[in-house]
């Protein structure tokens, strides 16, 4: 995968020489060219914005500048193999970057990267590319930063980790938090390593059995206890086909049942509701 990266401030993508990224460049799977926006303008003080038509606050990044260097920067990876380029737009007003998104993104051969500062780029730039490739407007959350390097560092971390050869062991992204068909979508559960005993804190007993139904049940469950504590709106959108007995079991537990719709939603258990069953599948962790 090629990607290049248009900004005024170089260095900030500097992450993207260390960690999995960098050795993804190492190791050739991602090919990354950073550009400096300023090369392409034509006074002394490297110029890329201005004020806005009909007034307000802030400044807007200027047309030409962008231009020639999207021109520029197609043309070089044109003429060095590469194909079929989609212009990502990190912008807070784009659709929400997921998990999903990464996934279909890692299926791209290119992507050119336009992170803006101030008040943004001037629409006709993102409407004269759109003519001539994909352009992906996509915001990393509903808060506003001061530009969109972080959010290239965000996404490309998300994308690069997905290409084949990237991580260690190629099954490692399958369960993820988000990922699409991990558990019903949901946010992964708490993990533990050695030693069993630290600062009088143990194991769950559970992983320590050996037994590999009885782990990957009690993973289920905290995963469902996560997702119900810090995402409710995950249960509240699953499929209920989704869960098993178990699973009803559990989120009847946390206070979940189905809705008029099916749906599991949080409520008071409801007169004459069937019995869920046993809570969450664990025990207690081994002492010391």
């Amino acid at each position: 995968m090629r990607l290049d990266v248009v900004t005024i401030f170089p260095e900030y993508l500097d992450p993207l020489n260390v960690s999995l990224v960098g050795k993804a460049r190492a190791r050739g799977p991602l090919d990354v060219h950073v550009h400096d926006l300023r090369r392409w303008t034509h006074d002394r003080h490297n110029t890329v914005d201005d004020t806005p038509y009909g007034g307000g606050p802030g400044m807007v990044m200027k047309t030409c500048p962008w231009g020639e260097a999207i021109d520029t920067v197609t043309a070089d990876g044109y003429e060095q193999g590469a194909a079929r380029p989609a212009l990502v737009v990190p912008t807070p007003s784009g659709r929400p970057f997921t998990q999903e998104t990464a996934v279909r993104l890692s299926r791209r051969p290119w992507l050119i990267f336009t992170p803006a500062r101030y008040e943004g780029i001037d629409r006709r730039v993102i409407d004269e590319y759109g003519t001539r490739m994909p352009v992906l407007e996509l915001s990393i959350g509903d808060y506003v930063l001061a530009g969109g390097e972080a959010a290239v560092l965000v996404m490309v971390e998300a994308v690069a980790r997905l290409l084949p050869g990237v991580l260690g062991n190629a099954e490692s992204h399958r369960d993820d938090s988000f990922a699409p068909g991990a558990m019903a979508d949901l946010l992964e559960g708490p993990v533990y390593t050695k030693p069993p005993m630290w600062r009088g804190r143990g194991v769950p007993e559970v992983l320590l059995s050996g037994h590999h139904g009885r782990i990957a049940r009690w993973r289920r469950d905290e995963a469902l206890r996560r997702t119900a504590e810090h995402r409710p709106d995950l249960v509240e959108r699953c499929d209920p086909a989704a869960f098993d007995k178990q699973d009803r079991a559990t989120l009847a537990a946390l206070g979940w049942w189905p809705g008029d719709d099916g749906r599991y939603v949080r409520a008071p258990r409801p007169a004459g509701a069937a019995d869920g069953g046993p809570g969450p599948a664990g025990g207690a962790a081994r002492p010391g």
